[in-house]
């Protein structure tokens, strides 16, 4: 039976298809080895699920949480009554207690404030049992 095509042909045309195979399977192990690899922070995507344990936590305003939101917050050219960054002054209790969502979300969950680093774990433990417990101002 006669194809029309020549041995040398026919080689050309084994090797191009193989070839191709070998490429769909090589980006196709590469989309799926791509896939499952990410830098996403866990807090982000598992909102609430770190475990602090709070109740060995001490999270007093007073004697904890308004140092931490004074040392790093509320300085000059950031949250002080001086230069408010973003129109939020951070010194008195209603002010800090009014913005206690987005403390937790940049500073706790996405560790994006203060601005100089992220805070210290510790720091961060004291911020979220404060809020978790009704950020009260004690």
């Amino acid at each position: 039976m006669d194809t029309g095509w020549d041995a040398k042909q026919l080689i050309n045309f084994q090797l191009l298809f193989n070839m191709r195979i070998l490429l769909f399977f090589l980006m196709s192990l590469i989309i799926i080895s791509g896939a499952g690899c990410y830098y996403d922070k866990e807090e982000l995507l598992y909102a609430g699920t770190a475990s602090v344990d709070c109740t060995t936590v001490v999270a007093k305003f007073a004697a904890d949480i308004n140092p931490i939101i004074q040392s790093k917050c509320a300085t000059t050219g950031c949250h002080s009554t001086a230069a408010a960054a973003g129109g939020s002054v951070l010194v008195t209790y209603a002010q800090i207690a009014g913005q206690v969502t987005r403390i937790m979300q940049r500073a706790v969950v996405e560790k994006t404030m203060p601005t100089s680093g992220p805070l210290l774990p510790a720091e961060i433990a004291k911020l979220k049992c404060w809020i978790s417990s009704g950020a009260l101002n004690n």
